[in-house]
């Protein structure tokens, strides 16, 4: 069988094995969580709680007037301690609020839901995902209520629901679609009425044959949902790439998906969609893998947001002998970390726990000119030159040859002989072009 895919990309080793077969498991409650004000893309939140107020679960504790933004929920019943800085699981301090559980854990549901979803406006659904907290759950963190609602002008006629987890290790999604195929199928619905398209289809590598043949039985009666296996290879659950592969369409340097008439979502972000519309559910929790060689008890979890990466290791039997890095989210593209004591966040799809192994530093030597990285880049940009201009602070030229561009999908590192840290110059070029970007816009 021929398999759909896009050009170029690579082929780094799976290691889903350790949790695929791993049903999810629900983690008992913690008795402390730190919520960040800000999970997400866009304007941060504004504590609307206060210390020594007691919250419920599901209780809006942040709030933001921007349009992009997202609203933060207390995920325990409880007193809150305090609301200041604490370690984020992107290296920084950011303020959060520190909730003690107390008492008998309730459940605030959102209020004002339409007796059948069928029946209610799409500026009511987008209404209910905005005050449910949902943003994209594959990492991005991107406000869902605003990805779904493309400006005038913008016709969207595919919706495409990524299965692939291209990433290695991560296997939370692919347990979704095989234990909670239904609530994904009506949060396909309901995205289908909100963006009034009249077809979808749902793109899963061939990896995961069993969530492919869950999801055909499911939609045999809908004719306009259809399922794609799709080529294993990285970064095949790329937004770009995806829609690549599925309808032949080339999102433009600098665009996004809309600007081809689709939107893509994730396997969690459309579960989360079903369970706040039809159930009145905020965004309170999310299934996060924790795998790799080191950790005891590699599972499939569902956790709530705010707990501490410390007490989810343990619940997965914790960390073995020879741990030596744990990373949020895929080895490609997440971020080692340097304490157990940040909070799981909407954001986090996984924890990946390597031992020495896998870690030992590499020496970097110069480039060979073997053009590796720009065979792999599914970009089709020149990954060794945009590095070396931003190395340098020549950001004109690094922007002029598509810096911007870059998704850090982190191909050009793995296949790099001389293991030159091509992701991180990269990144530190394009942050360095957007802060004189936003500097110019204020002067």
């Amino acid at each position: 069988m021929s398999l759909k895919t896009f050009a170029k990309g690579v082929h780094p080793a799976e290691f889903k094995s350790l949790s695929e077969d791993k049903p999810i498991e629900k983690m008992p409650l913690p008795s402390e969580v730190f919520i960040p004000l800000q999970q997400h893309i866009g304007a941060p939140c504004t504590p609307v709680v206060e210390k020594g107020q007691m919250v419920k679960t599901g209780q809006v504790i942040g709030k933001s007037g921007g349009f992009v933004s997202s609203t933060i929920h207390a995920t325990i019943t409880g007193k809150i301690k305090t609301i200041e800085k604490f370690p984020h699981p992107l290296g920084i301090n950011v303020p959060m609020v520190n909730i003690m559980a107390e008492g008998e854990e309730e459940l605030l549901p959102l209020e004002n839901l339409p007796e059948k979803w069928e029946n209610a406006s799409r500026e009511e659904i987008l209404d209910i995902i905005l005050r449910a907290g949902i943003v994209g759950l594959g990492g991005a963190a991107f406000p869902t209520q605003v990805k779904l609602n493309p400006p005038k002008g913008k016709s969207i006629d595919t919706f495409i629901v990524n299965g692939c987890e291209c990433e290695p290790f991560l296997t939370a999604d692919h347990r979704m679609m095989l234990e909670q195929s239904q609530e994904l199928l009506t949060g396909i619905r309901i995205i289908m009425k909100v963006l009034n398209v009249k077809r979808t289809f749902i793109g899963i590598e061939a990896n995961k044959m069993n969530a492919v043949d869950t999801l055909r039985q499911a939609t045999k009666s809908f004719s306009e949902i259809t399922v794609v296996p799709l080529k294993v290879k990285y970064p095949q659950g790329a937004e770009k790439m995806l829609i690549d592969a599925i309808l032949n369409r080339h999102v433009p340097p600098g665009g996004l998906p809309l600007d081809v008439g689709v939107v893509v979502q994730n396997v969690g972000t459309t579960i989360a969609i079903a369970q706040a519309v039809t159930a009145g559910k905020p965004l309170i929790e999310r299934v996060v893998t924790v795998t790799g060689d080191a950790i005891n008890e590699p599972k499939n979890v569902l956790v709530r947001i705010g707990t501490s990466f410390q007490q989810l290791l343990d619940f997965c039997g914790g960390l073995t002998n020879n741990a030596a890095k744990i990373i949020m989210g895929g080895p490609m593209m997440g971020v080692a970390q340097s304490s157990l004591q940040v909070p799981v966040i909407k954001a986090t799809s996984g924890i990946v726990c390597l031992s020495d192994k896998y870690t030992q530093a590499k020496p970097i030597y110069p480039c060979i000119q073997c053009g590796n990285c720009v065979s792999a880049c599914p970009m089709n940009l020149l990954p060794t030159r945009l590095a070396r201009y931003a190395e340098v602070g020549n950001l004109i030229m690094a922007e002029n040859l598509g810096i911007l561009n870059c998704i850090e999908c982190g191909s050009c590192a793995f296949v790099c002989p001389a293991h030159i840290p091509l992701v991180q110059q990269i990144r530190l070029g394009k942050l360095q072009i957007n802060e004189l970007k936003r500097k110019s816009k204020s002067i």
